[in-house]
């Protein structure tokens, strides 16, 4: 069992120790001083700059200002010219997100062994930190026993925020207005138009479908909810397992879907596959990235490459992909032809749909003019006899 990561501090003349948790996979801060009420925004805003983690020992509100604080100090700093060239743009933006998170990732907070934030008008962060990191009194994952732990502010409104996500669920209109509950680090189908290609494409059979890295598993529900008797969900992700099965059974179609841990395919062939894969090419930096970010496009050649031995004669694999790596610079359209044509898999038909979503119409945005040209496309792919 891996050890779990201990910072380190002073306090009172004392030195005191805890366990640094970063779901994200950020690393433990160098130097840690502690931050109050009393702490002006301007030398908080010098010392993360620095590299020094501020441990919050004040109130929890004022702790939410002050990150409010250093967020207005980073967006007010002096831009460059952003470049023409909008593959170089998507790598800039991409690199200050990456500085703005960890800028604001600085601001620490103490959590004790019950998951109790020991601040002064904290909320209950109970039940968001059972969800996100298991039991309080369980060993970890890592098989670390319980005790207090550092986790920087930032991360921890994430945590609230999902679990609200979680409780409230998102409205799937493919679903009749029925609700997918996303848990903590799985990815959200907030963008629903590529639900909604899987609800509208017509079906080669309804006998059997494999869903290809299910996530939350909604488009699995919206197979089932369509009348395919049977479907096999995969994923790696524990998380992701989990919840595809609770929304399974929270729609009543756990009968139908049976969730399974694989790395892509399932054993077997099915008349229809199902995958939806990271739309971008490039390095996820949290585990909830890997959604949308896919290094090398693996999940992408991944599918293609294997799609023909998993197909039923006449099935079809449908591929739901953005096609937003392609104005990004990212990913040629020839590239993703030529992995058809590796895979021996020939276009029976391909079904668009243009993002709702509000970034595509923010003109603010530094890749706006890729989003604004954006398109989801549903490719219809069939084995070469």
């Amino acid at each position: 069992m891996n050890s779990p990561t201990v910072v380190a501090w002073t306090e009172a003349d004392e030195p005191r120790s805890a366990r640094w948790r970063s779901e994200n996979g950020s690393p433990p801060p160098r130097r840690i001083v502690l931050a109050d009420d009393r702490t002006r925004a301007d030398d908080a805003y010098t010392l993360v700059c620095e590299g020094t983690a501020l441990l919050w020992r004040g109130d929890f509100h004022n702790a939410r200002q002050l990150l409010t604080a250093l967020a207005h100090r980073i967006d007010r700093r002096p831009r460059k010219t952003p470049p023409t060239d909008v593959t170089q743009a998507f790598h800039l933006h991409r690199a200050a997100q990456n500085q703005r998170a960890r800028i604001l990732g600085m601001l620490l907070i103490p959590l004790d062994a019950s998951y109790t934030v020991p601040l002064h008008r904290a909320p209950d962060v109970r039940e968001a930190c059972t969800r996100a990191y298991g039991p309080p009194s369980a060993p970890d994952a890592a098989g670390a026993p319980p005790g207090d732990s550092l986790l920087s502010l930032r991360e921890l409104l994430a945590l609230i925020g999902a679990n609200e996500w979680r409780r409230k669920g998102v409205e799937i209109p493919a679903l009749g207005g029925d609700r997918i509950h996303p848990h903590y680090g799985v990815f959200s189908p907030a963008r629903g138009e590529y639900v909604d290609l899987v609800a509208e494409a017509p079906l080669p059979g309804t006998e059997l479908a494999f869903d290809i890295g299910t996530g939350t598993g909604v488009l699995a529900c919206v197979l089932a909810r369509r009348g395919v008797r049977r479907i096999v969900a995969t994923d790696q992700d524990p998380r992701a397992l989990a919840c595809a099965r609770e929304n399974t059974e929270r729609l009543g179609v756990a009968g139908q879907v049976e969730v399974v841990e694989a790395d892509l395919f399932p054993a077997g062939r099915a008349p229809l596959v199902v995958c939806n894969p990271p739309w971008v090419p490039a390095k996820p930096t949290s585990p909830v990235e890997r959604a949308v970010y896919d290094p090398g496009n693996r999940m992408l050649h991944g599918f293609l490459d294997g799609l023909a031995d998993h197909l039923t004669p006449d099935g079809e694999g449908w591929l739901i992909l953005s096609d937003l790596a392609e104005h990004l610079g990212l990913r040629p359209r020839t590239e993703l032809l030529d992995a058809f044509a590796r895979g021996g898999l020939t276009v029976l038909d391909r079904l668009d749909i243009t993002p709702r979503h509000p970034r595509a119409r923010d003109t603010s945005d530094p890749l706006h003019v890729a989003r604004a040209a954006e398109v989801t496309s549903l490719w219809r792919l069939g084995a070469r006899g």
